[in-house]
Order: C-alpha cells, then sequence, then structure tokens
C-alpha cells in the first residue's frame, strides 16, 4: 500500500537566507512527517543580520496560488506567517472561508528577529478583525501580544493576564511564548477561550542561534494538528521539536543563526 502523508499548507514570506518563513516551515513540515506546500505571501532579501528589502505578492496572484492549492491538493491543516497588507490578509482570510480550511495557525508575525517591522500599520486592524478569528491557535511572542492586548507584559502574571484577554477577545486559543524573558526556564502559556491555561516550559538555550523560532514553532503545530493530535498534545511536541532544533547549535552567518530543523533525522540518504 503506498504510503500516505498528512498534507499542510503554509501561507508566508519567502526568506532567502532559508532560516524562517516558508523555508523553515517547509523544513518542519518534512521533520514532522507531513507533506509540506507552500503560498507565497511576499520575497525577503533577508539573511540572519537583517531585512534589507521586500517584494509583496499581488493579491490576485496569492489568490491564485491559494486556488491552485485547495482544488487539487486541500491541506488538513494550515499555517500563516508574514502577511504584511490588509489586501493580502483580506485575500487570505476570504480563501480560508471559502474553502473551510481545518487547523489554522495563526503566526502574527510583525517584527523580524532582528529589529526589523514584517507589517503595515494599516494590516493591523485586518489581522485583528478578518484573519486571527479564523484560526485554532495564534502564537504571538511578548511583542506581539503586547500589541495585540496593549498589556505591558514584564512577568508570568502579566503573560497570562495578557493571554487570557487575547484568547477572549479573538475567541481562539492563545499560545504566548515566553522566550523574550531573559531568566529562568522558557515557559509558553497556551490560553484557551473557555479560561483553560495550560504551561510548556523547556530548559532555556544560551545558544543565540534562534532566527526563525516562531515560524518553525507554529508550523510544528500545524504538522501535529495535520496528524490528528489535541492541540495541548501538538503544542507540546512542537515545543520539544523546537527545543531540539535550537540546542542543536548550528552555527551560521554573522547574526543570529537559523535552527537546525533536521536535528532528529537519520537514515542513509541524511547521513
Amino acid at each position: 500500500m503506498a504510503a500516505h502523508l498528512s498534507a499542510v499548507l503554509t501561507i508566508a514570506g519567502s526568506d532567502s537566507s532559508g532560516g524562517a518563513g516558508i523555508q523553515a516551515d517547509l523544513k518542519t513540515f518534512l521533520a514532522n512527517g507531513v507533506y509540506g506546500m507552500s503560498a507565497v505571501t511576499a520575497l525577503t532579501a533577508q539573511n540572519t543580520t537583517g531585512v534589507t528589502a521586500i517584494q509583496e505578492a499581488t493579491p490576485e496572484f496569492l489568490a491564485a496560488e491559494l486556488d491552485a492549492v485547495f482544488t487539487d491538493i486541500p491541506p488538513r491543516a494550515v499555517k500563516v506567517g508574514m502577511v504584511a497588507s490588509a489586501a493580502l490578509i483580506e485575500v487570505i482570510a476570504a480563501k480560508l472561508q471559502g474553502y473551510h480550511a481545518p487547523h489554522v495557525v495563526v503566526d502574527p508575525v510583525m517584527v523580524a528577529t532582528s529589529g526589523a517591522a514584517l507589517i503595515a500599520g494599516d494590516a493591523m486592524e485586518a489581522l485583528k478583525t478578518k484573519l486571527l478569528p479564523l484560526a485554532e491557535v495564534i502564537t504571538p511572542n511578548l511583542p506581539e501580544l503586547t500589541r495585540l492586548t496593549k498589556v505591558g507584559i514584564l512577568n508570568m502574571e502579566t503573560m497570562e493576564q495578557a493571554a487570557r484577554q487575547a484568547a477572549e477577545a479573538f475567541g481562539v486559543a492563545v499560545l504566548a511564548k515566553g522566550g523574550h524573558f531573559k531568566d529562568g526556564a522558557a515557559i509558553d502559556l497556551l490560553a484557551f477561550p473557555d479560561g483553560r491555561l495550560e504551561s510548556y516550559a523547556a530548559p532555556r538555550s544560551s545558544n543565540p542561534n534562534t532566527h526563525g523560532t516562531g515560524c518553525t514553532l507554529s508550523s510544528a503545530i500545524a504538522a501535529n494538528l495535520a496528524k490528528g493530535k489535541p492541540l495541548a498534545e501538538a503544542v507540546g511536541d512542537a515545543k520539544a521539536y523546537l527545543t531540539g532544533a535550537i540546542q542543536a547549535d548550528i552555527d551560521l552567518g554573522a547574526g543570529r543563526g537559523p535552527l537546525d530543523h533536521g536535528w532528529n533525522l537519520s537514515g542513509s540518504f541524511f547521513a
């Protein structure tokens, strides 16, 4: 019998250095046992030191990409990453609704690890009103969660407050990523709209090479959801995969280097 892989779609920007964006997503999909597909929202000229240029897809072209995928290989989960304009967000939201896309994971990418802004100011309202409510889970880091909720996050208490507030406001689960805290374990909080809260802790790594961590985590969650795992389990397994990819500590580039997405792969072709 032929092998069957769950198909997962990433809708995100391209990273020319391969550490983040659709390149990180596709590597993550493969490493987590699903078949990866992509719809590119933007080309970026970037590396481990920063983003130097962005060229957006047109709304018409993005719509054509999404139609091509959904009408031939309907994905079992969708990850949405960098979307810089309101027009593109509106296309994505319309297509996800039109095709009844399951298991939507939205990583609300607003600022690159290097500090470069990756979303236009007028896109924030479209993100909050049209796209986030379609998600099963959103995965903001602390600066993004602050921007979404206006809550100043200084500690675990205010992080929990902001996560619960966002879950209630958007009606979706919210995975608040605590990696920006400097001390203690790396703790993420998963807040559900019904008030439930799960926490996930991992040893904090001294490895500075963290380019693409947000893309990788959200893609691993989508892969696990496509394989039928409940959300809480999907997040836990995704965090374990991400932790291994960080701890592998490959050292590439002059800035914040990428992760080792293949840290757990083996076999004669991988050696």
